[in-house]
């Protein structure tokens, strides 16, 4: 009897110790995104405004539809995303969970991260979603289109432009209202600007003083990879619609779409050379061009900016299940 107790308690012991592996040492169980992307840059520092190091909380580097599958499910507590507004991941949340909540930043965390980041406030208005019931202050960025100076000639670079902004009606997507010509340069500050797109805006009396990249073409593609994101956030749908319309309005190029890990890879890949177009946060480009951040010591030499494509917003949200009310909640 005294073996079997002792065996019981042996396996009770280990059980527990799975769960805390598992779990990766305790606190609340937040998405952060994808691994190479943005949003696990800027959720961390979100997180670090708060006091959170790694190990107060078990980060998920999950894609925006799984972590939101997670919050439905009760596996994952907060879920932090850059997303467009509206974001359909969170509005099929709403429609499935019916409690979602979504978290504010404080005027000290804002602070924070615009001294730390690129990000500057935003105010997401109370009627962008129906369960809000006020409005909530958080940060945001530009989401744009970078080219690879080796395999983007002039003229194809003058062609994506023009299409993204007077094709841009083409474009079911909520964000496809945000490619104007208004719009255009947002997110441009201290890029190198391809040359195509730099004609392009130039006939269209914008005005601009970005350094005109260099190119270094030595055989010019049919076949383009466009670098989006994951399938559940906005990259990725808005990105194959992108392809789409310039396919039906370039001759001679066929744009396939690809699902990444989104800024960062995308701006690795181009360096590398297996991007030709790839979709980011304005932020991050800056660090690759500049080889900073994340990209020190991997400077990306190769890229241009085409394009605004849609503000990027970073959106927290939780169930109100969890109880959790604030970030503040988390300490």
């Amino acid at each position: 009897m005294r073996n079997f107790r002792f065996a019981s308690m042996l396996i009770i012991f280990f059980s527990m110790l799975m769960v805390l592996v598992a779990c990766g040492g305790g606190g609340k169980n937040i998405a952060i995104g994808p691994p190479a992307s943005e949003t696990n840059t800027v959720s961390k520092l979100i997180l670090e405004a708060y006091g959170l190091e790694e190990g107060d909380y078990t980060a998920f580097q999950e894609s925006f539809g799984d972590a939101a599958n997670g919050v439905q499910d009760g596996n994952i507590d907060i879920s932090i995303g850059i997303l467009g507004l509206p974001a359909g991941s969170i509005e099929s949340l709403q429609a499935s969970a019916g409690d979602v909540r979504m978290l504010e930043l404080s005027d000290e965390a804002i602070a924070y991260i615009e001294e730390n980041s690129g990000y500057k406030r935003h105010t997401i208005p109370q009627d962008m979603y129906d369960f809000l019931d006020s409005d909530v202050e958080t940060v945001t960025a530009y989401a744009i289109l970078m080219a690879n100076t080796n395999t983007i000639s002039e003229e194809l670079g003058y062609q994506l432009a023009k299409i993204m902004v007077e094709n841009s009606s083409e474009i079911t997507h909520a964000q496809g209202v945000q490619m104007t010509l208004e719009n255009a340069l947002k997110g441009e500050e201290g890029l190198p600007i391809h040359p195509g797109a730099a004609r392009y805006y130039k006939e269209q009396g914008l005005e601009f003083d970005n350094p005109i990249a260099e190119l270094n073409i030595t055989e010019e593609k049919a076949d383009l990879i466009l670098g989006t994101g994951s399938s559940g956030g906005t990259y990725y749908p808005l990105g194959g619609e992108m392809a789409t319309v310039w396919n039906n309005n370039i001759d001679g190029i066929n744009v396939t779409n690809t699902e990444t890990g989104a800024s960062l890879q995308n701006l690795a890949d181009i360096r590398d050379g297996n991007q030709d177009i790839g979709m980011t946060v304005h932020v991050p480009a800056l660090d690759a061009v500049n080889g900073t951040g994340e990209f020190e010591g991997a400077k990306v030499e190769n890229v241009a900016f085409i394009g605004h494509i849609y503000p990027e917003v970073v959106q927290i949200v939780t169930r109100e299940t969890t109880g959790i009310e604030s970030l503040d909640d988390l300490k």
